[in-house]
């Protein structure tokens, strides 16, 4: 078995997104990890707030968004349009040669739209497809790839995709050819027991203890499908994955969450 080059895929959420300090400060982190990388960016909150600025008003189920044809052009124009090439030339500036992409270009993330039984989540799409061949050629060119969360249906379609399943999707496709090394940053320095408490973190997180802390309610809501993705990722071939504030992407010493099968 030759040994694979690493290659990190770090997913960037939407608090860290909608603070223009924090978000300079994390691509300057993100330009100096060493070797091949991937970032892969949510923006819930500046899609919400340009919907609302328009007359929109946002529906959520579960915590998921519902994505009509008037919010799918909204998050469009923010995730694929403005977000993505503001983070793009951030990483320029820090002499990162990153591209923007969203799924559609160069077929490289293939996604239908959710049929869900009751809900109906509009244009909202589930990962099928990623394109690992272009994907590994653009890495190994020296290209930074930058995901924003839309994608698309190979039909014509664009369709909203939930972030963090589309860097765990990435992360493993990229695990036939790469080491992987997957890293969610947030706001907060991990997964905690008690919400409210920063110092609360779990350091490790195997599949037993996410159970058991799911039945005793400790962990919740959003938290859930970003652990599912992790545990998924972790069981078909990435190599590891942490949870936590960017700080973790420069220190390796940084308190944070290394999730474990």
């Amino acid at each position: 078995m030759h040994n694979k080059k690493p290659i990190t895929v770090v997913k960037i959420g939407g608090n860290i997104i909608d603070d223009a300090a924090e978000l300079k400060q994390f691509l300057a982190d993100f330009s100096k990890i060493e070797g091949h990388k991937v970032l892969v960016h949510g923006g819930g909150k500046s899609a919400t707030k340009m919907a609302k600025s328009i007359g929109l008003v946002p529906q959520m189920i579960d915590g998921r968004r519902i994505t009509d044809a008037a919010m799918l052009e909204v998050v469009v124009m923010i995730y694929a349009g403005q977000i993505n090439k503001d983070i793009v030339a951030q990483l320029q500036a820090n002499n990162t040669n990153a591209i923007g992409f969203s799924g559609a270009d160069g077929n490289l993330i293939q996604s239908e739209k959710r049929n869900h039984p009751t809900i109906d989540y509009g244009f909202v799409g589930d990962v099928k497809k990623v394109n690992t061949s272009l994907l590994a050629t653009l890495v190994n060119s020296a290209i930074v790839p930058v995901f924003c969360a839309i994608t698309h249906d190979k039909k014509g379609q664009l369709l909203n995709t939930n972030a963090d399943t589309i860097a765990s999707e990435l992360a493993i496709a990229l695990s036939d050819v790469f080491e992987v090394t997957l890293s969610y940053c947030f706001e907060k320095p991990g997964v905690l027991y008690d919400a409210e408490d920063d110092s609360s973190v779990i350091e490790k997180m195997n599949y037993e203890l996410y159970a058991k802390l799911k039945t005793e309610k400790a962990i919740h809501s959003g938290m859930i499908p970003k652990l599912d993705n992790c545990f998924n990722s972790l069981s078909k071939g990435v190599h590891s994955i942490k949870i936590g504030h960017h700080k973790m992407l420069k220190d390796a010493n940084a308190v944070c969450t290394q999730i474990e099968l």
